[in-house]
């Protein structure tokens, strides 16, 4: 259930045979995202869990499972800032039933990522799609 975004990201991947390269490309990604305003940096929008600091803001528009779903994000690390940027591409757009249907792991192996990126890099992504996945379920839960 990707949406185009993130198959266009898949397909760079594809197109990409270098790991640098593919790695450059993440970081382009971040790049290219806008920064958070240093008002959302706060305790209550940090992820745990990540060895890089990330600030996940949530955007929902509509009430219940059929509400939409985006979100802001950023982090000090460049290659985190790209990861935060393919998980946006993954997410963003999609209901919050559709966000909670997502195999974010199998999606984000079609990009190989996991045998790419060291366990901590691994273990904050994961953290990262379980508090998306939070956000989602606790939006639901309060309609």
């Amino acid at each position: 259930m990707a949406t185009d975004a993130f198959e266009d990201i898949a397909e760079t991947f594809e197109f990409l045979d270098d790991w640098e390269d593919r790695y450059r490309h993440v970081i382009e990604l971040g790049r290219a995202m806008d920064p958070l305003d240093d008002a959302f940096r706060v305790p209550a929008t940090k992820v745990q869990g990540c060895a890089s600091q990330v600030w996940l803001v949530p955007r929902i528009e509509g009430q219940g499972g059929s509400a939409r779903f985006d979100f802001q994000g950023d982090s000090d690390a460049m290659i985190v800032r790209g990861l935060i940027a393919i998980l946006h591409a993954l997410y963003s757009g999609l209901t919050l039933d559709e966000v909670l249907r997502v195999d974010a792991g199998g999606e984000l192996a079609r990009l190989g990522l996991h045998d790419h990126l060291s366990s901590q890099r691994s273990n904050g992504l994961r953290s990262m799609v379980e508090r998306i996945r939070a956000i989602a379920s606790q939006a639901v839960a309060a309609a």
